[in-house]
């Protein structure tokens, strides 16, 4: 019988690994010398969008995130893929058009890849970026006092479940569309240069389900303030109607024993805090005293960002009204 992974990998045995299986995090770390360490990550899906173009360009920022959340800029792509024998060249084309596209906006090389056949497509990358050392950032690192910036607004994966079932409007298709390919590069950078304690990126686990990861992992209590939580246009009403994909109920079992709610947040509300993400923002947990410089940088960059909380004493999450 195969012993799990991490009873046959240790971090001991691995100084290099400074991020793995026993410290998991957004991506794997290895440091090559003192000055450059490597981030290594992969993820793949199957589509969330009608464009074939926008499919490969969100599939292609989506898998690049994780690079982001640990500090790092991507260097070196290689596509992954899955795709039907019936399925039109020029529609295979497309998709590989938009993920090539958006790892040439990374700054990055796309050196190749391999592909299958599938009963569907499912396209993404394995990704390789750098970081040095000493700047990784991982969900550990968050303290009391901090506080929590959001760089993406929330509610793709309502979006996305209201456009399969051809009750969105183009313009919530458009903008769920923008924020899902638009790379978390610039916010990385500038959470870089003002110096933040911890960061994800916020995807299929949902706002509650990275929070509480970070939140765990650097044992502190996260506070939501559920007013200031921006929203895609129609996610709040697609909620109302309980147009909810499989798995906002998946990580609300998973995670909702470590969620306190406010009374009077309706279960609707609560259960879009728990519905997945595809390319979301990162999530920050910057000093307080550091915040102003952090907010005009991102002012002065064109970049969004929201105070949507801070980092308290305790365990878990709570999610408060105001």
């Amino acid at each position: 019988m195969l012993r799990p992974l991490h009873d046959r990998f240790h971090a001991a045995d691995f100084p290099d690994l400074l991020v793995g299986l026993e410290v998991s995090d957004d991506a794997a770390v290895w440091k090559i010398t003192p000055e450059v360490a490597v981030i290594q990550t992969l993820d793949f899906f199957t589509p969330v969008v009608d464009d074939p173009y926008d499919y490969g360009a969100v599939a292609a920022a989506n898998a690049m995130s994780d690079v982001y959340a640990m500090g790092g800029e991507v260097a070196l792509a290689l596509n992954i893929c899955a795709f039907p024998t019936d399925l039109p060249l020029e529609v295979t084309q497309e998709i590989l058009r938009g993920g090539a596209d958006k790892v040439a906006e990374a700054g990055a090389v796309l050196a190749g890849g391999h592909t299958i056949e599938g009963q569907e497509p499912a396209y993404g990358l394995a990704v390789m970026g750098l970081v040095h050392p000493d700047k990784v950032l991982t969900k550990a690192g968050a303290r009391p006092g901090d506080v929590l910036v959001l760089t993406k607004p929330l509610g793709a994966g309502m979006v996305t479940t209201a456009l399969k079932a051809e009750i969105a409007a183009p313009a919530q298709i458009a903008a769920v569309v923008a924020s899902m390919a638009r790379l978390n590069r610039a916010a990385a950078r500038l959470a870089q240069e003002v110096g933040v304690n911890a960061c994800t990126d916020i995807t299929g686990f949902a706002l509650l389900g990275h929070g509480h990861e970070m939140a765990e992992k650097s044992a502190v209590r996260l506070r939501f303030h559920l007013a200031a939580l921006p929203l895609l246009p129609g996610a709040q009403s697609f909620a109302d109607d309980s147009l909810f994909p499989g798995g906002s109920c998946r990580n609300r079992d998973a995670y909702a024993r470590h969620v306190d709610f406010a009374a009077g947040i309706r279960e609707e509300t609560q259960l879009l805090l728990f519905t997945p993400e595809t390319s979301g923002g990162l999530l920050l947990a910057v000093p307080a005293g550091r915040l102003e410089d952090l907010l005009a940088r991102f002012a002065a960059a064109g970049e969004p960002a929201w105070v949507v909380g801070d980092v308290r004493t305790g365990q878990g999450i709570e999610v408060i009204a105001q």
